[in-house]
């Protein structure tokens, strides 16, 4: 397991959040996607997460709009 810390602001206060994952590399747009799951995996209306086929411009575009932003991977 690799641990990854993301830094980055929601709705313009700043977060921290530790992940253990998998996989020995975390890009950007996987973070926004895991960000995303942690803030609204559990909200009742599916479209605030991006559709599985969404590139990684669409994946932060879409955290953008919910107020995920300057996403740092430590």
């Amino acid at each position: 397991m690799h641990e990854y810390t993301l830094n980055y602001l929601f709705n313009g206060e700043p977060r921290t959040h530790v992940f253990e994952l998998k996989q020995p590399e975390l890009p950007v747009q996987e973070a926004a996607l895991h960000l995303l799951q942690l803030h609204f995996g559990d909200a009742e209306n599916g479209l605030i997460l991006p559709p599985a086929d969404a590139t990684p411009e669409e994946v932060l575009a879409q955290a953008k709009v919910v107020g995920i932003t300057q996403i740092e991977v430590v």
